[in-house]
């Protein structure tokens, strides 16, 4: 699995999704498809790194407020964005401020925000942006997946990428696990706890933060959980809230899958 994982010098938990074996027949293509955190950043050496891949397309899932504070330093030729969601700081740092939370308590946010993301309006228009874009491009040409961290909204597109190009459910969850080693969370997890203390003027533990460095399988779960409570599979949603219908998830497989 890690052999996916591209160590790049200022870019975090950048990685290839595909190369995983489809129920349709062959695997999904490596090369691809990409998935990562934001690019603000980046170093000279990653932005010729990136150039080499050949990504056309890009799905920046972050909020308006997250691209104006980490302004890229690199894009896709398309970039596909959204104005909705705007924040004055990001949802968990407004909540570790507001109450004193413990590990659990950070879980169980970290866990809610993933029932909601999947129907939150600004969310399923650029999931739908990102399937028909992927769709179209042309040749041999790539597509890429970030959010801030590239973990969680990352993460749930990524998953329902994977579900249209069949991949097997236990691929798909340990591709979507592998976030933790390709952010090396257990080694950055007393730094990032002083630096996020000291953001939102606390003292807290390390392991309170932990769920907003690195996933766990039930917050997946809990999103694909909450669609088939509200559309009864994941197919439905894809047709009835993204547009992505049969033919446009045949039209994947057929570019993506080889």
């Amino acid at each position: 699995m890690t052999d996916r994982i591209y160590v790049l010098e200022g870019v975090r938990n950048f990685r290839d999704f595909g190369g995983y074996a489809s129920r349709y027949g062959g695997q999904v293509k490596r090369g691809r498809l990409f998935r990562s955190g934001h690019y603000a950043e980046a170093t000279e050496q990653d932005l010729e790194a990136l150039q080499a891949l050949g990504i056309a397309l890009q799905a920046d899932l972050r909020r308006p407020d997250e691209r104006e504070r980490n302004v890229a330093r690199w894009s896709a030729p398309k970039t596909l964005t959204h104005d909705g969601g705007r924040e004055h700081e990001a949802p968990h740092a407004q909540f570790l401020k507001r109450v004193e939370a413990d590990a659990q308590q950070a879980d169980d946010w970290m866990n809610d925000y993933y029932a909601a993301a999947p129907f939150k309006p600004h969310h399923a228009e650029l999931f739908t942006s990102w399937f028909h874009s992927l769709a179209e491009l042309d040749g041999q040409a790539a597509g890429l997946v970030n959010c801030a961290a590239g973990k969680d909204r990352t993460g749930i597109l990524c998953a329902l990428t994977h579900h249209v190009l069949g991949v097997e459910e236990s691929d798909l969850r340990a591709d979507y696990e592998l976030t933790n080693t390709a952010v090396n969370i257990d080694e950055f997890l007393p730094l990032a706890a002083a630096h996020f203390n000291e953001q939102v003027g606390k003292v807290y533990e390390p392991e309170v933060f932990r769920p907003f460095l690195g996933v766990r399988l039930r917050y997946l779960d809990t999103a694909f959980n909450k669609i088939q409570d509200r559309h009864g599979s994941i197919n439905a949603y894809l047709t009835d809230v993204l547009g992505v219908d049969e033919a446009l998830q045949e039209k994947l497989r057929t570019r993506l899958i080889g």
